[in-house]
C-alpha cells in the first residue's frame, strides 16, 4: 500500500523558468541514470532479496527514489509553466511533447526498461546500485554546473548529497555480508587463472603514452596476483 503526500520530500523553487535548462533536466526523469530506473531498480531487486533488513533498505531507498522523481518532475513542471510559449518552444522537445516532464532523457529518447539493472543475487545487485547511485551522482553534477539560478541548484545538490546517501548504505550492507571487498560471491569456484595478471600492453604503446613499462601497482602485484610479463597462448597457467 502507498500513501502520496502532496508536499515533495525536499522544497523546490526556482526563481527563473529556463525552458532550455528543462530539456537537461529530463535526463534525471527520463534517462538511463534517473531516478525512475533507480526507483524501479531497487523495487525489483527488492523482490528477490531473501535478507529481510537488506529487503528492507532496498524498499525504502526506492520509494524516496519516487520521490526524488516527483522533485525533478515539478523542477521540469516549473521552468516550462507559466512562461511565455515561445521561450518554452526554443526547446524543439517541448514543442512536440508539450510542457513539463516526459518519460525521455535530454535527446528525446524514450525510457526503456533495459535501463534496470537487477539479476537476481545480493551481492551483484548491491554492486550495480554502488555505480548506479555513482552515475546519477556525475549527471546531478553536470547538471548543478549549469543550474541557471539558486533555487534549481539547491534542490540538485540535496539530490546529489542523497545519492552519496545511497552508495554509503548499499556499501554498509555489502560489508554485512563480508562482500564489500571480497570479488568472490556465488557457488562456482574459480579455476587457477583467478589469481593471474596478464601484461597484455606492447611497449611501443607503453612509451607513447609515457608510461613506465611493467608499472607494478596493487591490481598487478603479490600478494594477490601473479603477474605474466608476456603472456603467450601456449602457456599454462
Amino acid at each position: 500500500m502507498f500513501f502520496h503526500k502532496k508536499e515533495p520530500i525536499h522544497a523546490v523553487n526556482i526563481d527563473t523558468a529556463h525552458p532550455r535548462f528543462a530539456q537537461l533536466l529530463l535526463e534525471q526523469f527520463g534517462g538511463a541514470t534517473g531516478e525512475l530506473t533507480a526507483a524501479l531498480q531497487y523495487w525489483v531487486q527488492s523482490f528477490h532479496c531473501e535478507n529481510a533488513p537488506i529487503r528492507d533498505m532496498l524498499q525504502d531507498i526506492a520509494i524516496e527514489e519516487f520521490g526524488h522523481l516527483e522533485m525533478v518532475g515539478k523542477l521540469i513542471e516549473a521552468h516550462t509553466k507559466n512562461v511565455d510559449q515561445t521561450e518554452v518552444y526554443k526547446s524543439t522537445l517541448f514543442a512536440v511533447r508539450g510542457v513539463g516532464p516526459h518519460l525521455l532523457d535530454s535527446q528525446g529518447s524514450a525510457w526503456t526498461a533495459s535501463y534496470v539493472n537487477e539479476g537476481g543475487d545480493v551481492v551483484r545487485d548491491l554492486r550495480a546500485n554502488i555505480g548506479a547511485e555513482a552515475g546519477a551522482r556525475q549527471t546531478y553534477e553536470a547538471l548543478i554546473k549549469l543550474a541557471p539560478d539558486e533555487g534549481t541548484k539547491k534542490t540538485l545538490v540535496h539530490l546529489l548529497s542523497r545519492e552519496i546517501s545511497h552508495t554509503k548504505m548499499f556499501m554498509k550492507a555489502l560489508d554485512s555480508l563480508g562482500k564489500l571487498t571480497d570479488p568472490m560471491f556465488g557457488n562456482i569456484e574459480p579455476d587457477n587463472t583467478v589469481d593471474i595478471y596478464y601484461n597484455l600492453s606492447s611497449e611501443a604503446e607503453a612509451s607513447n603514452e609515457k608510461l613506465e613499462i611493467n608499472r607494478r601497482d596493487p591490481w598487478n602485484s603479490e600478494p594477490d596476483f601473479k603477474y605474466i610479463a608476456n603472456p603467450t597462448v601456449s602457456h599454462s597457467y
